[in-house]
């Protein structure tokens, strides 16, 4: 395959090279001339007027396989992923069966090698999600576990918590934690404030995020693993990493999702549980906190914390529709617009949170950088308006549904092979 006249964004040079990006055997053969390279299998993608990157890597995203499969699986949440410009997924261990046993993760790995991207998965730290006694570590990181979460529910055990980050540490393999002590939370999914007291709710404080990252990077500090504070909603839990990084405990990292760094509160008014998360969305202040600490390297990744539910989840009333929303595949736009368009971050930045910064966590080569690296691109325009009025999801529980969107993937390749187009 050769992609002609593309400009390359090449995020360990910071510079774009305009260039045709030879591919041979799954790997970059040569960035040439442009409109030079002649390929014998006579397979072409003309770029003119778009750019490359190395494929975007999402460390957060739950597709619901095994045992939620009406709301996504693992071969539709693939669909978006790749739509939206990924080809690496690091998937969410809270399945039913839950991700603490060889089987359930074999199983995940296995449907996975269908997809035609890289399929990855955590496994629990404790055993059945229960907080209670935690998994065999050893067994599931030889059988694949990239990673430790028990997303979704806090671990409120700090003794059970700071031997499960000594293992990740002797593991070198990261920790991910859910930030949210439910003993603070009257209802989850809505911020504790005017838009709870507008409903009625006592809804989900900031203090109940804050107290657990306090607590945990304390734990982070004393064992030095590497822990990935997830989906970061508030202003203060952007301050507690940025002083941590700053005392050099560089192994603490912090998450931002596309949704909080595009929307506040007030999104619930429009779009009821459709705006609903946990940790929920806060205020302007905290958005724009979010979007400082991804300008100034606080935050490390933009994760999407894709989340599916049927419509009919969806439906139900504020207080008993669950929480999430889906993300793959606009997150590179929303990245797009709320950071490089509207708040001057570099296309060199948002390249590094989409793709390097989530590779690095893991330990993992970035690809597409250099002659011979693996060929997993993504092709976009950064220019191009387009409404996001359907999914390649399983399901379309999101805030963004028929908004325009700039930037537009149109291409997704991985392992040398075209797995996406824009149709």
């Amino acid at each position: 395959m050769v992609i002609k006249n593309v400009s390359f964004i090449n995020p360990e040079t910071k510079t774009i090279l305009t260039c045709d990006i030879v591919i041979k055997d799954g790997r970059i053969a040569s960035f040439a001339t442009p409109n030079t390279a002649v390929d014998e299998d006579g397979e072409y993608i003309d770029a003119t007027g778009l750019y490359a990157a190395p494929g975007f890597m999402d460390i957060h995203s739950h597709f619901r396989d095994p045992g939620f499969t009406e709301k996504e699986d693992i071969i539709t949440g693939a669909f978006a992923a790749k739509r939206g410009g990924y080809t690496d997924i690091v998937l969410m261990a809270n399945t039913n069966p839950a991700v603490d046993n060889e089987k359930t993760l074999g199983y995940v790995y296995n449907k996975g090698l269908s997809t035609g991207i890289h399929i990855y998965s955590c496994a629990t730290v404790t055993k059945g999600l229960k907080g209670e006694e935690l998994v065999d570590f050893d067994l599931l990181k030889k059988h694949g576990a990239v990673g430790f979460t028990d997303d979704g529910i806090p671990i409120m055990n700090e003794k059970l918590l700071r031997e499960a980050m000594i293992k990740c540490k002797e593991l070198d393999v990261p920790i991910s934690l859910h930030e949210e002590d439910k003993t603070l939370i009257g209802q989850n999914g809505i911020n504790t404030g005017a838009i709870s007291a507008r409903y009625g709710l006592k809804g989900a404080p900031r203090e109940a995020e804050i107290s657990l990252v306090k607590r945990d990077i304390e734990i982070a500090k004393e064992t030095g693993v590497k822990l990935d504070i997830q989906h970061v909603s508030a202003k203060e839990t952007v301050e507690l990493i940025r002083k941590a990084r700053a005392e050099g405990y560089t192994n603490i990292y912090g998450e931002a999702t596309p949704h909080h760094f595009s929307l506040t509160e007030e999104a619930i008014i429009e779009h009821g549980s459709n705006a609903k998360m946990n940790p929920p969305l806060r205020t302007e202040e905290d958005r724009l906190a979010i979007i400082e600490g991804l300008h100034d390297g606080t935050l490390s990744f933009i994760a999407t914390d894709h989340a599916p539910h049927t419509k009919a989840e969806k439906e139900r009333s504020l207080l008993d529709a669950p929480s999430g929303i889906t993300g793959l595949e606009i997150a590179f736009s929303l990245g797009l617009e709320k950071l490089v368009i509207d708040a001057d971050l570099s296309i060199y930045d948002l390249i590094d949170l989409l793709s390097v910064n989530p590779r690095k966590l893991y330990n993992m080569e970035v690809p597409a950088t250099r002659e011979w690296s693996p060929a997993d691109i993504v092709i976009f325009s950064m220019s191009e308006k387009w409404v996001f009025d359907k999914t390649l999801s399983r399901s379309f529980n999101t805030p963004f549904a028929g908004t325009t969107m700039t930037g537009k993937i149109k291409y997704t390749i991985c392992g040398g092979r075209k797995v996406y187009e824009d149709a």
